[in-house]
């Protein structure tokens, strides 16, 4: 794995299309954020920011035991990217690259994050993203020089943007189970993905 990467788990969301936590709903003898948490520990990454805000102190209680720093997003109506910047300042100096993976999405598994950083080695430091039937999703790998563009510009598009312009420094990992890029937002979501785990 390369080295000094971390990761940052974005789990500061309301979820108000699910109607109620989603982070905090059962998957697989636990919570869905304890699951993601535990397939990117299991992937060999040992630092780790989860930021959090909307039930803050649930989300921590459902993180417990596990070696991470909790970091409050003070605005959590705010976008992804509010989150993304809260996690990016967070990460030591030496930190050569983030991982930046979402808190809903429970079709993550450990071999899918090691496969990634694999590629992240062999991309002579791209940013990295994956790909499954046209669709770009996440975790995404960005590389340090692009931390304070990040912090600094894209308000409105998110990370969408960074890539835009940087397209020529993008490397993306085609994935053949499309499943483990989705995230859920709406009950339906969360029992298709029951039900594929059942499957």
């Amino acid at each position: 794995m390369p080295v000094n990467i971390a990761a940052i788990i974005l789990a500061a969301g309301r979820s108000q299309r699910m109607g109620t936590q989603k982070l905090l709903l059962p998957w697989a003898k636990q919570t869905v954020i304890g699951h993601i948490a535990d397939q990117i520990i299991a992937a060999g990454i040992n630092k780790i920011v989860a930021v959090v805000g909307a039930d803050r102190d649930a989300v921590t209680d459902a993180l417990a035991g596990r070696d991470l720093i909790l970091v409050e997003n003070p605005n959590p109506d705010g976008d992804m990217l509010s989150s993304i910047r809260c996690g990016l300042q967070a990460l030591s100096p030496e930190c050569s690259a983030a991982l930046i993976a979402l808190g809903d999405q429970p079709g993550i598994q450990a071999d899918f994050v090691s496969q990634l950083l694999r590629f992240y080695g062999d991309s002579n430091g791209a940013i990295v993203a994956p790909i499954a039937a046209g669709k770009r999703g996440h975790p995404v790998i960005l590389p340090s020089r692009y931390f304070a563009e990040v912090l600094e510009h894209f308000d409105g598009v998110g990370l969408q943007g960074l890539l835009q312009v940087h397209s020529h420094d993008v490397r993306l990992l085609a994935v053949s189970n499309a499943s483990e890029l989705a995230d859920m937002d709406y009950p339906q979501d969360y029992e298709r993905f029951r039900r594929d785990l059942k499957g």
